[in-house]
């Protein structure tokens, strides 16, 4: 682990190959991580030295994030990795060995992701699915009712672990009843708060020990909210106190439309809120000179949060995977036990 004192970003890169300047900037920056889109994968070869001269610009075992939730948002494909069904669908299709099945589609996922040298994936979305949610998310949840989601959510944590990648629980405090796409929309949340605290905010209290969790985008109103949760310092206290969250709290990606200001506007907004990490995805690396110039490094109890993350790193078990896609193709038949 790093001896000073991580930069409170985890940024995205360029392209497949690191520049030069890039190299300097994340010397310099020492994010606590960094997060891999489509721009940067090619093969298997090119994403492991990828992965490795991250982490040498750092010193540091850095975590490598991605999003690899299957179906659409789906940053490995074939042949770099198993294409996979929308989760939802997913989830239909497996009816009810849904549980089994989903940890069993995660933990193949996680041995996918490790072996190129990425450790965490921004999974399980706790986010409970409604007729009317926006169809950029609807069929990213694992169902509609609560106790479904938890159990899920839960299979999907333990799969991640049993291979060796952090699991980011996500959307906190609840993203379903959103009716925008946050990407390029604010999406505003009305319904009461004896809606909000029995079914979406429920879905992430059992989730608290969890090492790393994502907020949402979202304005409360009912709550009497006027900023998004991402930059509000009373959600955040919400999330914390009322949902019992513990572990390192990232802002979903500060690029998206649903954030007013500038990248370090947003990125300041958050920290203040008390956001331990921004997640900057998206911007060419002048933006990301200027976010880290703003928000600079974790404050002290962020900056523990992090090393009892790192603490808690997984470490993938030996498993043979052809084993476990055979068990998941029996489930998927519904002959599983």
């Amino acid at each position: 682990m790093t001896s000073k004192p991580f930069g409170a970003a985890i940024y995205g890169c360029d392209g497949a190959h690191l520049t030069s300047d890039e190299r300097a900037f994340f010397a310099k920056a020492n994010p606590f991580g960094f997060i891999l889109f489509d721009r940067n994968l090619e093969d298997h070869d090119q994403i492991r030295a990828l992965t490795s001269d991250l982490r040498d610009t750092v010193g540091w075992a850095a975590p490598i994030f991605i999003d690899q939730e299957g179906g659409r948002v789906q940053r490995l494909r074939a042949p770099l990795a198993t294409d996979w069904l929308p989760p939802l669908d997913h989830v239909t299709l497996l009816g009810d060995h849904a549980v089994d099945g989903m940890r069993l589609r995660y933990q193949i996922i996680s041995h996918e992701l490790t072996e190129l040298g990425i450790d965490a994936n921004c999974a399980p979305m706790l986010d409970i699915a409604r007729p009317e949610t926006h169809p950029f998310l609807r069929n990213r949840c694992y169902g509609s009712h609560l106790d479904q989601v938890v159990k899920i959510g839960r299979a999907v944590v333990e799969g991640h672990l049993s291979g060796g990648v952090f699991p980011v629980v996500k959307h906190i405090p609840g993203h379903g009843l959103a009716q925008m796409d946050s990407h390029l929309d604010l999406p505003r949340i009305d319904a009461p708060e004896t809606t909000l605290t029995a079914i979406d905010f429920a879905a992430f209290a059992p989730f608290g020990d969890v090492a790393m969790g994502m907020t949402a985008h979202l304005v409360y109103t009912s709550l009497g909210e006027t900023q998004p949760a991402t930059t509000s310092a009373s959600m955040i206290r919400r999330i914390r106190e009322d949902l019992g969250f513990a572990g390192l709290l990232m802002t979903d990606d500060i690029s998206m439309q649903a954030l007013s200001g500038t990248v370090p506007e947003r990125g300041a907004a958050s920290m203040q809120a008390g956001c331990d990490v921004i997640l900057h995805c998206n911007g060419d690396l002048e933006e990301r000179i200027a976010l880290m110039d703003r928000i600079g490094t974790m404050p002290p109890a962020s900056q523990t949060r992090a090393e009892a993350t790192l603490a808690r790193r997984p470490t993938p078990e030996d498993v043979d995977i052809a084993a476990l896609k055979a068990k998941l193709a029996e489930l998927e038949q519904g002959r599983g036990a």
